[in-house]
């Protein structure tokens, strides 16, 4: 599946999050308190944080938004989006081995940000073959 990223400049102030350059500029100042962490499974503190805890804990830091634990969880949390509107703040999910999801969170130009298992908190291109390849969905929470 080819995702095809038009990122919205729309609105969204009637949403928890803000406007766009207010979600952004949130979402910006929580990645570089993660930048670098190591990933580690279970892991949900600045030692050491997987996927779904870096994306609970960037809501819940950065808006006052709370999401459910786990991967599994958040993939019916909020909204359900067309991967053709996402807008800064939406989380993307992968499906990355047989029983393996990946959640992380959409930023501008293409790119997202997680808890990469081998970097730890990093910001990839949406657009990756790899990550095009196992894209699964979309959900607003903002």
């Amino acid at each position: 599946m080819l995702l095809s990223l038009s990122l919205l400049s729309g609105c969204r102030s009637s949403q928890p999050g803000g406007n766009q350059a207010q979600i952004e500029q949130r979402l910006l100042q929580q990645f570089e308190q993660w930048r670098g962490v190591p990933y580690r499974l279970g892991g949900f503190t600045q030692s050491g944080v997987d996927c779904s805890a870096f994306v609970m804990n960037v809501y819940k830091n950065g808006f006052n938004v709370t999401i459910p634990r786990t991967t599994g969880d958040q993939m019916n949390a909020g909204v359900a989006v067309n991967p053709r509107q996402l807008m800064v703040g939406d989380m993307v999910f992968f499906r990355t081995g047989r029983n393996t999801m990946h959640v992380g969170i959409v930023m501008r130009n293409g790119r997202f940000m997680h808890a990469s298992t081998s970097q730890g908190v990093i910001m990839d291109d949406l657009n990756q073959k790899y990550w095009r390849d196992r894209f699964i969905r979309a959900r607003r929470v903002l």
